[in-house]
């Protein structure tokens, strides 16, 4: 095997073409065996193989800076950067992750989870390579879905301004999880198949083997002919920056061959590389959409396999079937429609159904201006990505107190996607601001009766629930909700378990038959009920939150006491003040202690031995 002679990236530069294109094919087959495994980001990674090895053919990294945005599509270059060994590890607990990580190894430049971050990172490499008087290269790979994100846009126009030397590849397979949607992608469609594009790819090719690169660079009259040609057609122009494309991505050949030319040049190249994602795996190429980031599966028969009924797909049916009763309601989802359970949705209310890209900031804001005329907006977004928008969340929609819901999905540790993607901070950042109420549903008619009752209260309302399943209701059910009440689900003599979200059944198996140990429902965080809150100070009071320790349910709970000048004995059980890994989320709540195992322990620390040791 050729992946065999692979220790790094040096190796390839010895490696014949022949070798090169046998290597793409071990390293898809064993990107396909380890995620069959282990899961993971498939379908983006097997489309840019060819372009992996090309750019590691071609450049010397780590010294050269090569960037991935987003990281999920890098497994090859994992491969060929001296982690063959530990692949077979990745997304396992302890094992490496699924996306690059400076902390992981020097040939990933960036550690990225979110999209949209590379331009602006590879812009400020280079501006420290110069004001170093360092010689390197900064090539930053970024996907067309990522584009899209306004952060990639703004750093293009400084990126133009500044003409620093850099390359940048637009890996262009017209995806990112979902089918990419705005006006940019649609000029990338049109451009594929007009005919001065492909005219000037072959010219631009021609040239390329006839002149020597730095005749290439410095042609005044090519320079201008290039500007008159690229001046009407090309978007990028009018950012300073050189446009280059579009070119076959699985061409490794043509791909090593331009490379070599284009880094020589000065100032900012953009390579538009057209990729097909799935490349190489029939199933992968005919549906990128479910593998993209499947389960586990059987290689050599690949199939679907049902994940159960998720949180995603009972918000997704109860929004549906909500948006019958409703016809103000609107659902927006920054290009997560099948991740957030909206495919339904967007179906059969196309018209109430925006998708703005990978532009968080763009849905929360369009959603303020959706409230400001009367709808009743639905904002479907992970936690970890509600992040990019927190200031659009204060400035546009709680200053004036907009009826926003906030539907967040993936609360809490999520798994294999490791710190980029655990959300674990939004209690903290929403509870500061003022007008925001928070809740989180036990089950999915819970959630059903948040949701109806958050159009009716008013004002931003976000709903958390966790990465996982849950048990389908009836269609058609909508139960009142007492708004900002707890439930009390098991009566104590001693001590009451204060459970917020997904956390609940932990405090439920933990507590067991235990007459001394009570369970609370404390679905409402903002505005906490303080009529209940009163009556419990009277015991002792443990609370428990798939949340930052710091900032979150239990910190609140402490406030309110606080000012309700009581002072039961307090246990604070959350996550601590430091970045969880990627692992399962069984263990990563064991390790954090508090899971029902965590949960016996504090209460034995407060006092409340275990029954079995008592008997």
């Amino acid at each position: 095997m050729v992946l065999e002679k692979v220790n790094g990236p040096e190796d390839l530069k010895n490696l014949s073409l022949e070798e090169l294109l046998l290597l793409a094919e071990e390293i898809r087959s064993e990107i396909i065996r380890v995620t069959a495994q282990n899961g993971g980001h498939l379908a983006s990674s097997l489309g840019v193989v060819e372009l992996i090895l090309a750019l590691h053919r071609v450049f010397q990294s780590p010294k050269d800076k090569i960037l991935f945005d987003v990281g999920h599509q890098a497994y090859a270059h994992k491969l060929v950067t001296g982690r063959k060994d530990r692949f077979h590890t990745l997304r396992q607990e302890g094992g490496i992750s699924g996306f690059t990580k400076v902390s992981e190894s020097p040939h990933d430049a960036i550690t990225v989870g979110h999209a949209s971050t590379s331009l602006a990172n590879a812009l400020g490499m280079a501006l420290a390579r110069d004001l170093r008087g360092e010689d390197h290269h900064v090539v930053a790979v970024i996907g067309d879905g990522a584009l899209t994100g306004g952060m990639a846009l703004a750093a293009l126009n400084k990126i133009g301004e500044l003409q620093k030397r850099m390359l940048i590849i637009l890996n262009d397979n017209e995806m990112s999880i979902s089918e990419n949607v705005g006006a940019l992608n649609k000029y990338f469609k049109e451009l594929q198949i007009r005919k001065w594009v492909q005219d000037a790819e072959k010219l631009g090719r021609n040239i390329l083997e006839r002149i020597s690169p730095q005749l290439f660079g410095l042609v005044d009259r090519a320079k201008e002919a290039a500007k008159l040609l690229l001046h009407q057609e090309n978007p990028f122009y009018a950012w300073g920056i050189r446009y280059v494309g579009p070119v076959d991505g699985h061409d490794l050949k043509g791909l090593i061959h331009i490379l070599e030319h284009l880094k020589e040049l000065e100032g900012p190249t953009l390579l538009h590389v057209v990729t097909k994602k799935g490349k190489g795996y029939k199933v992968a190429e005919a549906d990128p959409i479910y593998w993209h980031g499947p389960p586990g599966f059987n290689p050599e028969k690949p199939e679907k396999v049902s994940k159960g009924y998720s949180w995603s797909q009972a918000f997704g049916d109860a929004v549906t079937e909500l948006a019958h009763l409703e016809p103000k309601l609107f659902v927006i989802t920054p290009a997560m429609r099948e991740g957030s359970g909206l495919v339904r949705y967007s179906i059969e209310h196309p018209e109430r159904y925006l998708d703005v890209g990978i532009c968080e900031d763009v849905a929360v804001t369009t959603a303020a201006g959706l409230a400001l005329k009367g709808m009743k907006p639905i904002v479907a977004i992970y936690s970890t990505f509600l992040q990019r928008a927190y200031d659009q969340a204060i400035h546009d929609v709680a200053i004036e107190n907009l009826p926003v819901v906030f539907a967040i999905d993936r609360a809490g540790v999520v798994g294999a996607d490791g710190p980029t993607h655990h959300g674990v901070f939004d209690i903290a950042y929403l509870r500061t601001i003022p007008n925001f109420q928070i809740a989180a549903p036990k089950d999915a008619l819970e959630l059903r009766a948040m949701l109806k009752k958050a159009l009716e209260v008013g004002g931003p309302v976000a709903i958390r629930y966790p990465r996982d399943n849950v048990e389908r209701v009836e269609e058609g059910l909508w139960p009142e909700i007492a708004w900002g009440t707890w439930e009390v689900l098991k009566e104590g003599t001693e001590v009451y378990i204060l459970a917020f979200g997904k956390t609940l059944r932990y405090a439920l198996e933990a507590a067991g038959d235990d007459p001394r140990v009570g369970v609370v429902n404390a679905r409402f965080l903002k505005p906490l009920d303080r009529e209940m809150l009163r009556k419990l100070s009277h015991y002792k009071l443990l609370t428990v939150e798939d949340h930052q320790k710091m900032g979150g349910f239990g910190s609140a709970v402490l406030e309110a006491l606080n000012e309700m000048g009581l002072r039961p004995e307090v246990r604070v059980l959350g996550l601590p003040d430091r970045f969880l890994e990627h692992g399962p989320i069984p263990s990563l709540h064991r390790q954090a202690g508090i899971d029902p195992e965590g949960i016996r322990k504090a209460l034995e620390e407060m006092g409340v031995e275990r029954v079995r040791e008592r008997a």
